[in-house]
């Protein structure tokens, strides 16, 4: 396969992953802010989605305030955030068109229907908090059936597996980057932990991910920050868990090792993250700190996106 082709799909299903990502993160806040002022307390819940997207700086030299109007209209659809969901299913479809011959029907029909449906949004606007929840289920939606049609309907091969590339180090950022959000920044300092505005934010952050319903199968207790941690990193039975994600990295790593009759760093990189998440114990996790730990795997993360992008992204 020719690097551009590899590029193209693994940015493909990057984008895809975090449009989606973007969405839930408007939508967790949106009815975190329904809460009575008891349970929000006195934190910005706005300005921790942009803290949560890691675009906050980019945000604050736009504007003055993040409120809700600012803060959707930023992550939804300003050019001037290279992250927004507009860019995001817009170069999405930019590689699928690069790469047309290597998605199957289903896959590129997703995608080009999602940007047409997508303008009509735009100049549409969100006027209600009834546009707003709609536009996001469509973009979650857009996510489920490119993933389902990618599926169900791709052969196993090297374009598939670059394709699950992307998506596996793209939801392992998200993960990693909403947990460190919440536990270091988003409780306020005088709030103690098991407090009501603390199972409020844990109880948003797992809706966000659509883990609620996991936790009480897994747990069956309630809400405690440990075992939340515990489920979104360690856990390879859910999906979105740091755990489950660097499972399949290595899984189609190792995939194209064999098809292209060599290893190399990006293999050695992904199993050392691997072998980390395994040999974890939440107890030492808390102990060393979780914002240190999510901190070092964020870097990780990002350092195995450069490595792959060397080793078979880019034109020798």
């Amino acid at each position: 396969m020719l690097s551009r082709t590899a590029e193209s799909l693994f940015w493909l299903a990057r984008y895809v992953e975090r449009a989606e990502y973007l969405a839930r993160t408007i939508e967790a806040t949106l009815r975190a802010t329904s809460l009575p002022d008891a349970y929000v307390g006195k934190t910005n819940e706005w300005e921790s989605a942009l803290l949560t997207a890691g675009i906050d700086n980019s945000f604050y030299s736009h504007y003055e305030e993040a409120n809700e109007k600012n803060v959707i209209e930023f992550l939804s659809f300003s050019r001037e955030n290279p992250s927004s969901i507009r860019n995001c299913i817009e170069n999405a479809r930019l590689n699928s068109r690069a790469v047309r011959t290597a998605l199957t029907g289903a896959m590129w029909d997703v995608i080009n229907s999602a940007w047409i449906d997508l303008q009509r949004v735009w100049q549409n606007g969100l006027s209600s908090r009834d546009a707003i929840t709609e536009f996001l289920r469509f973009v979650q939606e857009i996510s489920l059936r490119f993933d389902g049609s990618a599926y169900r309907t791709m052969l196993r091969n090297d374009a598939y597996w670059f394709s699950r590339l992307g998506l596996h180090l793209e939801r392992a950022d998200n993960t990693a980057r909403i947990l460190d959000v919440k536990y270091h920044l988003l409780l306020p300092q005088e709030e103690h932990i098991g407090g009501p505005l603390d199972y409020y934010q844990w109880t948003s952050i797992l809706r966000s991910v659509s883990a609620l319903t996991a936790y009480h199968w897994v747990y069956r207790e309630t809400l405690k920050p440990w075992l939340v941690a515990d489920l979104l990193i360690l856990n390879e039975a859910l999906p979105r868990s740091l755990a489950s994600c660097y499972g399949n990295l290595v899984q189609n790593l190792d995939r194209i090792g064999v098809a292209y009759g060599r290893q190399g760093p990006a293999q050695r990189h992904a199993r050392g993250i691997r072998n980390r998440l395994e040999h974890s114990q939440m107890d030492d996790i808390f102990q060393r700190g979780l914002h240190e730990f999510i901190q070092e795997f964020v870097a990780d993360n990002n350092r195995l996106s450069d490595i792959i992008s060397k080793q078979y992204l880019l034109p020798n």
